[in-house]
């Protein structure tokens, strides 16, 4: 009994579902699915070397910048407010009319009589967060803690 069952399955599968008909429509499944998986592939792809282009321009944006900036520098270097400047440092120059004051090492610092002296201030501790807890529990009032 059960080889006739056997057999009338196989005879079902072969005839209902082994059919042209069903071959072509799984074959065409399959190509399907190679396509789609091949465009995803390609698509990824496509995103990566996109991702790359625009690092590399990013890059580029940069370089130019920074060459641009030498070239603004290389021009400062030129004027003469530059020189001026790198004489009165590296040789100690200094335009006419202007004295040099020079400070021995254990003087104290000038000061500017023009500004009030400051007057020093008294800080107020906050109390602890215990203590305000305790504070607050017991019926005490802030004016207490201070």
């Amino acid at each position: 009994m059960a080889k006739i069952k056997t057999k009338q399955l196989i005879y079902r599968i072969k005839h209902r579902y082994a059919t042209t008909s069903n071959a072509v429509i799984v074959i065409a499944f399959v190509i399907a699915a190679g396509w789609a998986w091949g465009a995803v592939n390609v698509m990824q792809r496509n995103y990566e070397l996109q991702r790359e282009v625009s690092q590399k321009q990013r890059e580029l944006q940069l370089v130019e910048l920074q060459a641009q900036n030498l070239e603004y520098e290389k021009q400062y270097y030129k004027t003469n407010e530059y020189q001026s400047l790198a004489a009165r440092d590296v040789l100690g120059l200094g335009d006419p009319g202007e004295r040099v004051l020079i400070f021995s090492k254990n003087s104290p610092p000038p000061q500017d009589k023009s500004q009030p002296e400051e007057k020093p201030t008294t800080v107020l501790e906050k109390p602890s967060n215990l203590q305000q807890w305790g504070n607050f529990m017991f019926g005490g009032n802030s004016h207490s803690l201070q």
